[in-house]
């Protein structure tokens, strides 16, 4: 509310900015409010003096260093930029290396689990810290509402919140005014007084007899904007008393007649600057001489912020500005008035300056606003897929929206309305754009040739990664790879999103594809090139994946480790019910459920559940209808589990492609069959499998199970052969499974030893990767019961089989356990696994070559770094720490 230069001292010995009233009585109001930790709301016209009146209190009450201020951008939709914005403020306050954790872009946002998250590090303030929300008015998500509403509600006692808007917000705070925790300051609060109007007008210069002070508040009624507008215009006028007298008419004609009148007292660079940056939405000097012509602007700039000439600094460096937004629809109305010729040559400069300066939203907005479609288009094209991979895809279907209708021919823009559908699961939408985009390829300029192919085989990609269709694109690799590994130097780092998205969309539809290896090769690729160009989306995608292959190829281990990575990362970003990364919850669930977890299983398969939807993601859907069936399997529901087995067939028809687990789906539905006495349905089932797909594993151990269930358990020895010897492919868990119905046909033919040595082999199978399931499913307790404990290698292993067919719950898996108190030496290590058998001490010491004497001085040392007392007490703990459990870390 300033002109003059001189700094004025506030009352308290504060500094306060030139022509800037020290409001007292609004000060204590404010200040009262953020003592007793509630939410201040001031709510008043535009013009009423909200934001200076934020900002001197801030100054006055020694707040601006703990004060977080979030400006919200004109016509905000986006919830995501709104929370990006907010949470990056509210670092900038507190300390970049706070409680408070940077946010990254998502494709799809997910704002409840941001506030949750946002609510939790907020506990952790150990000073008060003030959060003022400017232009709430502008907040136009109900989304974002609706989560702004969770956060003002639970805010913590060291956050203060202050609201300032044009007209009460859609929220919820008749609650906080009911509590008596809501301060209302209002436009009547916000009027100027008489005396508060004689000191914005001394400090300003301006020198008015009484009278006409009196006049002027009465004409203004203490509207600000109308006061520091006329102060402004009486700043050295020749007829100060004539100008108030002539002061009047409604706010709009006030303000027309006051712009006029600034306008004409301000030298002709200022003027000319403010006219042409008007259209943009915020102005830096450098971006303002492009459009004025001119050098200087960044001072003009500066000049202007420290008058309080409606220009507002956006950040702390004060590099970047915005104008009021009442000032600034004003200035372009003047603007459309005296130069509207200028117009459209004025955002195409703006245009070309933000696509130099690396700010494609901004230049595609000016080029659109300019009418130059063309350059629109193809800066849409080259950056619509980075937008959707650091979380802004509303803003680039927004973008694409802004379009007219005409221009949607174009190819590109074409290809680029598939985005939405591909997202949203709507596949037969997205294949009608892809395919118009291909058979127009050829009105694709030449020199865009190539990061359109690349764009369209994406596309292809994620479309076949939807439908199951991978052959389509698998019989062209040779060709994507060479799109992917060349490219004009040009359009090198434009092409980084492309081939981050292509690597991931190829490997996961790989994965569904039965071809695993190349699936961890290409995830792997985009990983690496994920984590290089800081797109997590795609990072968390690839490893939310390469957790199922690393379950099937490598180990169990493995695949948690990948799979809770990912999901820390997701939840970290807020991106927990994001369909792409419910294969990590899944992950998580097939484990549990193949290592005896049920309860664990049980959790993480409700939580793949609530993500994996059929329409986005059928491939992955299919797996939970599989992983329910085989949790039902494990708690003896053969009934439910046949069910849910023929719905995991049912989601394969919505694939073009053959599923990589149909061949499990298959075998385990035919072996639930078999359980529940319906040999002639499984025998029917069986039948239906295809060549191609009989010598995998799950097969060749459902026609054993048959034949053994039939009384042919020769045939049965037969038919598991290749699975006992290697030679046929098979899932992790079935090499297991097929040496227990091995063993039951051995038993069947009266070879013992063989049925023991098969069980033996099963459990020298199943210890890597602690492997239950198969012996809860399989009907051998009663070999497994009479196993000798003596012999077998694996005591810890098979005393927690045993304790599952019990109904016992094991311990939670490695990561998730208390730290052990000191490592165990391998001596003590040797003894423990002998622990949870029936083996007394003399009986250890015999079958580990050792002294009575040396067993008891391990036992105490193991007694005495678990931190127990006996024996059992010793099991329970091991379990805990993970050293017994079965996948326990062999030290």
């Amino acid at each position: 509310m300033a002109t003059s230069t001189a700094s004025h001292e506030g009352d308290q010995g504060v500094l306060v900015a030139p022509g800037v009233v020290a409001r007292e009585s609004l000060f204590e109001r404010l200040s009262a409010a953020e003592r007793d930790g509630g939410v201040t709301l001031l709510s008043a016209p535009a013009g009423s003096g909200k934001t200076i009146l934020l900002r001197s209190w801030l100054e006055h009450a020694g707040l601006r260093e703990r004060a977080a201020w979030v400006s919200v951008e004109r016509n905000e939709h986006d919830a995501q930029r709104f929370w990006l914005s907010l949470i990056d403020e509210l670092r900038a306050t507190v300390g970049a290396e706070a409680f408070v954790e940077r946010l990254a872009p998502a494709p799809d946002f997910e704002g409840t689990a941001v506030v949750e998250r946002l609510l939790s590090e907020l506990q952790s303030l150990e000073e008060p810290a003030v959060l003022v929300i400017d232009d709430l008015e502008e907040l136009a998500s109900p989304d974002a509402l609706a989560q702004l509403e969770v956060l003002l509600a639970r805010r913590p006692s060291l956050l203060r919140v202050v609201l300032a808007t044009r007209h009460d917000p859609q929220l919820g705070l008749h609650r906080l005014r009911l509590d008596g925790l809501l301060t209302e300051i209002r436009a009547s609060d916000l009027r100027f007084t008489l005396e508060e109007t004689r000191e914005l007008l001394a400090d300003s210069g301006v020198a008015l007899p009484e009278e006409s002070i009196i006049v002027l508040h009465a004409r203004t009624e203490g509207w600000a904007a109308g006061l520091r507008l006329a102060a402004l215009s009486l700043a050295g006028h020749p007829e100060p008393e004539r100008f108030v007298t002539e002061f009047s008419g409604s706010e709009r004609t006030v303000a027309d007649y006051l712009l006029a009148e600034v306008l004409e007292r301000h030298p002709d660079d200022v003027r000319r600057l403010l006219l042409r940056t008007s259209i943009l939405e915020r102005v830096n000097g450098a971006l303002a001489d492009i459009l004025t012509g001119a050098s200087g602007s960044e001072g003009i700039l500066h000049g202007l912020e420290r008058a309080n000439a409606f220009v507002v600094a956006l950040d702390a460096e004060r590099s970047w500005f915005r104008y009021h937004s009442l000032f600034a629809d004003l200035l372009r109305l003047e603007l459309r008035r005296t130069e509207s010729n200028v117009v459209r040559e004025l955002h195409q400069a703006a245009a070309g300056w933000y696509a130099q300066h690396e700010y494609p939203v901004e230049a595609i907005r000016h080029a659109q606003a300019a009418e130059d479609w063309r350059n629109a288009a193809r800066m849409l094209a080259d950056h619509t897929r980075g937008l959707y991979l650091r979380g802004q895809g509303a803003t680039a279907h927004a973008l694409l929206a802004a379009f007219p209708a005409g221009e949607l021919a174009d190819p590109e823009l074409t290809l680029l309305c598939s985005n939405e559908p591909i997202r949203l699961g709507m596949v037969e939408e997205a294949a009608a754009y892809v395919a118009s985009a291909e058979a127009n390829a050829s009105a694709v300029p030449a020199d865009r040739r190539h990061p359109f192919q690349v764009n369209l085989a994406a596309a292809r990609l994620a479309l076949a990664r939807t439908r199951g269709d991978v052959a389509s694109v698998l019989g062209d690799l040779e060709s994507l790879r060479g799109l992917l590994e060349t490219q004009v130097p040009s359009d090198a780092a434009l092409l980084n999103d492309a081939k981050a998205a292509m690597l991931m969309n190829l490997g996961i539809a790989e994965l569904w594809s039965s071809r695993s290896e190349e699936a961890e090769a290409h995830l792997e690729q985009g990983l690496e090139l994920a984590r290089r160009i800081g797109a997590p989306y795609v990072e968390v995608a690839c490893l939310a994946h390469l957790s199922m292959v690393s379950a099937i190829l490598h180990s169990f281990a493995l695949g948690r480790q990948r799979a809770v990575e990912a999901i820390a990362i997701a939840e970290a970003h807020g991106w927990a019910s994001e369909a792409t990364f419910g294969v990590a919850p899944a992950t998580l669930a097939g484990i549990e459920v193949g290592q005896g977890r049920f309860e664990e299983a049980e959790h993480w398969l409700e939580r793949a559940e609530q993500v994996l939807r059929p329409d986005v993601e059928p491939a992955a859907e299919l797996l939970l209808h599989l992983l329910r069936g085989a949790l039902l399997s494990a708690k003896g529901r053969d009934e439910e589990a046949i069910d849910a087995f023929r719905a995991s067939e049912r989601r394969q028809t919505l694939l073009v492609a053959p599923h990589a687990l149909r061949v499990a789906t298959r075998g385990f539905l035919a072996q639930a069959l078999v359980r529940v006495g319906d040999t002639a349905s499984a025998r029917a089932t069986l039948a239906e499998i295809a060549e191609e797909d009989r010598d995998w594993g799950e097969s060749r151990v459902a026609f054993a199970s048959l034949d053994l269930a039939e009384g042919d358990a020769e045939a049965a020895v037969k038919v598991l052969a290749p699975v006992l010897d290697g030679s046929a492919p098979a899932l992790t868990t079935s090499p297991v499974q097929a040496f227990l119905v091995d063993a039951l046909a051995r038993e069947a033919l009266g070879d013992l030893d063989a049925a023991e040595a098969s069980i033996e082999r099963a459990l020298e199978r199943a210890e890597p990767d602690g492997i239950i399931l198969p012996f809860v499913t399989t009907p051998v307790h009663e070999l497994l019961e009479r196993h000798p404990r003596h012999r077998t290698a694996h005591a810890a292993l098979l005393s927690d089989i045993l304790d599952v067919l019990a109904g016992s719950s094991l311990p939670a898996p490695a990561g998730q356990r208390p730290e052990l108190r000191e490592e165990l030496s391998e001596s003590e290590l040797r003894v423990l696994r002998f622990l949870p058998s029936n083996l007394s001490a003399p009986e250890i010491g015999r079958e580990l070559y050792l002294s009575l004497s040396t067993i008891k001085t391990h036992m105490r040392h193991i007694y005495a770094k678990l931190g127990v007392h006996r024996r059992t007490e010793a099991v329970d703990r091991a379990r805990e720490l993970g050293l017994l459990a079965p996948s326990a870390r062999r030290r």
